[in-house]
């Protein structure tokens, strides 16, 4: 049964502290308090708890000890890892994740008002300053964690708490999926790529060949992390095809190896590469980046991006008037949705079909 005490606080103002004692073979088993300004507010306590520790369980639910965000997050990523590599971007999230407030948070304290009140402080100056994008970013990381840790390993987590805070936070505008980029580079833009890069390689011909990387990139419409993997053992030279290991999909990143037609130009470009390492392109993915991203503003390229490289190859090869199983047989998409995001049209025919620059790649 509980108790109420009650004590005169300075203000002259009555404290009343509810207490539950549950004893079993004589000991001890649970206890619990709480102090309220109505003794009416108390005992109402008393028996809402009394109620809620009558349930199978409840006491032993009561007393574990609970576990921390960061400590899921911890064991996510551990056990996790080994089953399936997680991305670069879900793993660097979850990490930043942990070291923030929200790590210290435990698993039963955890409600759709914090998780509300950690998007905004992301969004704070204090949090970053963060876009919306990003905000939806983090909670669906989170989310990945928090829906494996109640059925997993047992921790108390809210089912309803994630759900309620995106419900909430999209209602406010405070979470929203990426925006879709539609930059293609130019002609114009190419040719002071192709200038910059030819001059790079006649003063340091152990410089990656990135007018090579380039072309590839638009005609196979491969992503960086992908064109670096290739090996020479990866290709089908019957059916002009190159295998793609581990091609990025949003449901599996890793294992997700998918056969892709490499058009003419591309199946020309690996042609033309010397065959001294077990890689076609025997460069650092990072380096090839970090290359690409240096030349554009040097060169008064605005807000252009590796990645829209692969945009310009879909996109060019809609405007040649291929079908979509026939364009997704280059570029490995499943289904039209995710092929859409890829397409944005300037017009019909190929205006690489008089590229000049092709005939010195393939040389160079």
């Amino acid at each position: 049964m509980g108790t109420i005490t009650s004590r005169k606080r300075k203000d002259n103002s009555t404290a009343y502290t509810a207490q539950i004692r549950i004893n079993r073979d004589g000991r001890t088993v649970y206890q619990e308090s709480q102090t309220f300004d109505r003794k009416l507010a108390a005992q109402a306590w008393i028996k809402r708890r009394e109620t809620e520790l009558s349930e199978p369980g409840a006491i032993e639910r009561a007393n574990r000890n609970g576990v921390t965000i960061r400590r899921m997050i911890e064991q996510y990523l551990d056990e996790y890892e080994k089953i399936r590599p997680l991305g670069k971007t879900k793993n660097a999230t979850l990490k930043a994740i942990k070291e923030t407030w929200l790590g210290e948070i435990n698993d039963s304290d955890l409600t759709s008002q914090k998780l509300v009140e950690f998007a905004q402080w992301r969004m704070s100056e204090k949090g970053g300053g963060v876009q919306a994008q990003t905000v939806g970013n983090d909670l669906a990381h989170l989310g990945a964690v928090l829906s494996v840790a109640r059925p997993a390993w047992g921790y108390e987590v809210d089912p309803l708490a994630m759900p309620d805070a995106r419900r909430v936070l999209r209602r406010l505008g405070m979470v929203s999926k990426s925006k879709e980029r539609n930059r293609r580079p130019t002609l114009e833009e190419l040719d002071k790529l192709m200038v910059h890069f030819f001059e790079m390689q006649t003063r340091r011909k152990a410089q990656i060949n990135m007018p090579k990387i380039i072309a590839f990139a638009i005609f196979s419409t491969r992503r960086q992390e992908e064109i670096t993997k290739i090996r020479w053992d990866d290709l089908d030279c019957a059916r002009q095809a190159v295998l793609v290991r581990d091609m990025k999909n949003p449901g599996q990143k890793i294992g997700n190896d998918v056969w892709c037609h490499l058009p003419d130009e591309a199946w020309a470009i690996i042609q033309s590469m010397p065959k001294k390492e077990k890689e076609i392109f025997p460069y650092n993915g990072k380096s090839v980046s970090a290359a690409f991203t240096r030349a554009c503003p040097l060169l008064g390229i605005e807000d252009l991006h590796f990645h829209d490289l692969r945009h310009e190859g879909v996109s060019r090869l809609f405007e040649m008037d291929w079908d979509i199983p026939r364009v997704s047989s280059v570029s490995g998409h499943r289904d039209w949705n995710s092929l859409r995001r890829y397409t944005h049209l300037r017009g019909m025919g190929d205006v690489y079909s008089k590229w000049s620059w092709l005939g010195v790649i393939l040389t160079g």
